[in-house]
């Protein structure tokens, strides 16, 4: 705090591969200060980071070479605010079905999620979607998108699709199924901001 003034908190957008320009202009539109994380010494300066979507698989192996993947999870365990989307939502679950034999993820997320379980590709759609905590309902953009098939007593269900859990939030911890950056919406990127402000 300078002169009684708060710090606009600074974001990191997992920059490995997937839809980090998105994110980073959504964050940016709300005022926070948005980088991208590609070394450990970058996400040193995040109060809090959103593992955007694109291939689960390919972001955790870039993530291990990167050596990211554990200053992330020690990061998380310790209470940083996290937002994953789509494949970030993979990432931050505990438990996958569907995943590779030795896909890794970085965890934290108390919830089961079956990747690509809406279908492949030409699968993809767009639904609106009631998410508790906002009046309108919020346009969603699913492409190859996983669902949580199942989830611990400290995870809250925002929203659902085709009746599975496609938003979900634990403590400072916040998934999507769906890429909220697509469009001009950033009413579920004011969602993190309100977990990274707390």
């Amino acid at each position: 705090m300078v002169g009684g003034a708060r710090r606009a908190p600074t974001v990191g957008v997992l920059a490995l591969q997937g839809d980090v320009r998105e994110h980073l202009a959504a964050l940016i539109a709300l005022g926070v200060e948005a980088i991208t994380v590609r070394r450990p010494a970058e996400l040193e300066r995040c109060d809090g980071v959103v593992l955007p979507g694109g291939e689960s698989t390919t972001m955790a192996k870039l993530a291990r070479i990167f050596g990211l993947l554990d200053p992330l999870r020690e990061r998380i365990a310790c209470g940083m605010p996290a937002f994953g989307t789509c494949a970030g939502m993979i990432l931050l679950a505990d438990r996958i079905v569907d995943g590779a034999h030795d896909q890794e993820t970085i965890g934290g997320l108390d919830v089961t999620v079956r990747r690509n379980a809406f279908g492949r590709q030409v699968d993809s759609f767009e639904d609106d979607l009631l998410l508790a905590g906002l009046d309108d309902p919020v346009h969603a953009v699913f492409i190859r998108a996983p669902w949580v098939e199942a989830y611990g007593p400290d995870v809250e269900v925002l929203a659902e699709a085709h009746g599975h859990p496609v938003a979900v939030r634990q403590g400072g911890l916040l998934a999507t199924s769906f890429h909220p950056e697509v469009g001009a919406d950033g009413r579920v990127h004011r969602l993190f901001l309100d977990l990274v402000q707390r």
